[in-house]
């Protein structure tokens, strides 16, 4: 499974790597513009992102609108249904708006910081996203 995570905070960046390094090859980039870029990237070397951890607020462009982006990358090369890619928000914000804007724009789950690991790993299971075999 190929990962996108999505952090401009070290330590979360860090947590998140070692969390989702059980259940795929993570990559790691720290603003919206660089989660854009690599996004593209992966769509043109057709080796796609199966995850996004993406967190919310973020300099450059925040987590919503890189999110708004991709649904809309994916729409116009007719990726969708399961083919699209999961995403996970992030965020230390407790806004109800912000969750709701999230979910409206195509994110699959959502966690707050600092992240609850019993409810991410649920989260990954209702995604059918299983750990790796060591």
């Amino acid at each position: 499974m190929k990962i996108l995570i999505v952090e401009d905070d070290l330590s979360s960046r860090k947590f998140i790597n070692k969390f989702m390094s059980d259940y795929g090859d993570c990559d790691i980039t720290v603003d919206g513009i660089e989660a854009l870029d690599a996004f593209l990237m992966a769509l043109d070397e057709n080796e796609p992102y199966d995850l996004i951890c993406l967190d919310i607020m973020m300099p450059k462009v925040d987590g919503v609108k890189v999110l708004k982006t991709i649904r809309e990358i994916e729409k116009q090369r007719k990726i969708e249904g399961d083919s699209r890619t999961k995403v996970i928000m992030t965020t230390a914000l407790n806004d109800v708006e912000l969750v709701q804007s999230s979910f409206n724009s195509g994110c699959e789950a959502y966690a707050n910081k600092p992240i609850d690991t019993k409810k991410l790993t649920t989260v990954m299971e209702k995604l059918n996203f299983k750990k790796k075999k060591d």
